[in-house]
């Protein structure tokens, strides 16, 4: 079924034109991913397809039964309800159904209407019929599935009565995604959902879109994920969309086969018209060959001639040198604990690892477990409260600030890096700024007027001008896009020194790192491979740890076996004298009820009786009590006898 169908759609921001002749179809549990350059459009595009702006030309078709979910990047939210009371909202209408179920039930159990037979015949049917409904709407699983979520979005040691307005902005941003998976659009739009998420979240949330329902529509400059919940792929590129079918990487593939494809044929085809335009030109004044070169003329208008195919839009270009070599021994970090000194809570401690040149280390951990703060330690920002930690020869240490922190608001882009570096000259300043993408007046502009990803451009720009030995990265992929990680990938890949850097990208982990070490809070284990062999060797020592833990209960079973023997016995005899006793009780009981309905029967032929109405009514209606009491009582006579 098709979900939403944009047909030539066209935006403009005032004279300029963001969006041209945009094509793009939703079926159900269709997974996309809109893909593209910073600027490219693609927020701007969800934010049509979800009704938040407005398009100036084209069509979007959407059916009225088809409902819709969006969550824009950043956005989290501000109530001051508690975590609990905001994601109930999202179930609103089966809450009032329960309520008028329990009403029902009151009802149901109210004397008059048990005895007008026809009322309450009624009111079970419409029971029956609501409950059903209400079961086969999730009314008995809503309260479950909020937790699942919730514990999913690392919110599993919080307090659920905590107010939303205590959280911070990351928080609010992962319970906004949260209370809008609950809700379950058949169209679920995310712009980025991956900001101020773990690895572990990542990692549910990317199960979580895998098994969901409806169809999803992705804006994630996280490869990984990418390549983990997507099955097309549209590339906003010069306004327009290009539809590929098959997950990020298979896109990047096909992109460049498509490429290289139309380059040749755009070469065959100028090497044909040059063919053509030659015998023209040697041929057309000859009066013997003056007819066959008008034949090859019209046959030169005639062409369709291609377009020469447009590569990628010009992108940053620069690799990381360095000043001297360092020694082999690049780091040392012994047992070293971090606290706060206004603070008792430790933030880590009992970190111990080594670093050697050349060796490119990924630090992972959950969120809160300190990460960022232990590359401050390393630099120097920080001091630990206790351990040691050794910086080698010779080593010089470059620091890239997630923040970006050490950037002058006040400065413009040129003079940012040229007061770092007075003694170069301006021109080869712009030079440097130029292989980063601010070029012309861009490096005029104010860095508090940057965005993100230009603000990330200019720290590379000031890291690479450092020529450090040693570098030190806390989230570097963070506001930058696809095409930049990639360059900056091959940069790092290039680089002749050391790095340790900090990262929630799978994608970059795995193309960078020689090594993977798990921080938590009390230890650091090293893993000596990229980011998929660390989550395969995690794997396995969960499965090892669990074959352990199921043989130690085993053991434990077998040697309580013995001991308990005596005991199972003597309450196995307990049971059973309890079981015939209660059997006894049960006979007696059943003999009891009969001999009332023999009672009652007997009334019932009284002609004083039988001629008085509600007399009857009452002997009857006791009389179908005592029948149903025997019945159960004979189940459990039933059951015991069996036992």
């Amino acid at each position: 079924m098709i979900l939403m169908q944009v047909n030539n759609l066209v935006k403009r921001f005032g004279a300029e034109t963001i969006l041209e002749n945009i094509k793009l179809e939703i079926q159900s549990n269709d997974r996309i991913a809109i893909v593209g350059r910073n600027g490219a459009g693609k927020s701007t595009l969800l934010k049509i397809m979800a009704g938040v702006l407005s398009f100036d030309e084209g069509e979007i078709h959407r059916p009225k039964d088809v409902s819709l979910g969006y969550l824009d990047q950043n956005t989290g939210l501000e109530t001051s309800e508690t975590i609990w009371a905001e994601m109930l909202e999202v179930f609103s209408d089966l809450i009032e159904e329960e309520k008028a179920l329990r009403s029902l039930e009151e009802q149901m159990g109210d004397p008059s209407i048990i005895d007008d037979e026809t009322r309450y015949q009624q009111l079970l049917n419409q029971y029956d019929t609501r409950q059903q409904a209400f079961k086969v709407n999730g009314g008995y699983q809503y309260e479950a599935e909020i937790r699942t979520v919730l514990n999913g979005l690392h919110f599993t040691n919080y307090d659920f009565a905590t107010s939303i307005s205590e959280l911070s902005g990351g928080q609010k941003t992962r319970l906004a995604l949260g209370k809008l998976l609950l809700a379950k659009p058949d169209i679920l739009i995310l712009d980025e959902p991956t900001n101020h998420l773990d690895i572990e979240t990542l990692t549910w949330l990317e199960n979580y879109l895998n098994n969901y329902a409806g169809a999803v529509v992705i804006v994630s400059h996280d490869r990984y994920f990418l390549d983990k919940t997507i099955q097309t792929v549209y590339e906003i590129s010069r306004q327009r969309s290009k539809k590929y079918h098959g997950n990020y990487s298979k896109y990047l593939e096909q992109k460049a086969l498509d490429y290289e494809r139309e380059q040749k044929m755009f070469e065959k085809q100028q090497s044909e018209i040059k063919k053509l335009e030659d015998f023209v030109q040697k041929n057309l004044a000859r009066a013997s060959t003056t007819k066959r070169a008008q034949s090859r003329r019209k046959q030169l208008e005639k062409i369709d001639r291609l377009d020469r195919p447009k590569g990628d839009e010009s992108s940053a270009s620069f690799s990381f040198q360095i000043n001297k070599r360092s020694g082999n021994d690049v780091l040392k970090i012994d047992q070293l604990a971090f606290r706060y000194p206004d603070d008792n809570q430790t933030i880590f401690s009992n970190i111990s690892f080594s670093v050697t040149k050349g060796e490119r280390i990924a630090l992972v951990g959950p969120n809160g477990v300190g990460k960022t703060t232990l590359l401050k330690t390393i630099i120097g920002d920080l001091s630990p409260a206790s351990g040691s930690l050794t910086i080698g020869t010779n080593v010089q240490i470059g620091y890239y600030d997630q923040e970006q922190a050490k950037l002058h608001s006040t400065k413009t882009v040129l003079m940012e890096l040229w007061d770092e570096y007075p003694s170069v000259n301006e021109k080869d300043i712009r030079t440097v700024l130029g292989n980063f993408l601010f070029s012309g007046d861009d490096v005029l502009k104010p860095v508090s007027a940057l965005s993100g990803g230009e603000k990330a451009r200019l720290a590379l720009a000031k890291l690479m001008m450092e020529k450090a030995n040693l570098l030190i990265l806390d989230e570097p992929t963070n506001h930058l896009d696809l095409d930049s990680k990639e360059v900056l990938e091959a940069a790092l890949l290039g680089f002749p020194g050391t790095i340790i850097f900090v990262s929630h990208d799978r994608y970059f982990i795995n193309e960078i790192a020689t090594q993977v070490i798990e921080q938590q809070a009390t230890e650091a284990t090293v893993y000596l491979g990229d980011y998929d062999y660390y989550v395969e060797k995690k794997q396995e020592s969960i499965e090892l740890a669990e074959w352990d833990a199921q043989k130690r209960e085993k053991q434990q079973q077998n040697n309580m076996e013995t001991k308990t023997n005596f005991h199972v016995d003597k309450q196995r005899k307990q049971q059973e004298r309890k079981t015939a006793r209660r059997i006894a009780e049960i006979e007696e009981t059943i003999e009891e009820l009969e001999e009332n309905i023999a009672n009652n029967e007997a009334l019932l032929c009284e002609p004083e009786v039988f001629q008085d109405h509600e007399k009857t009514l009452e002997l009857t209606k006791e009389n179908d009590r005592y029948t149903i009491q025997i019945e159960q009582l004979m189940e459990e006579w039933e059951t015991l006898q069996i036992q």
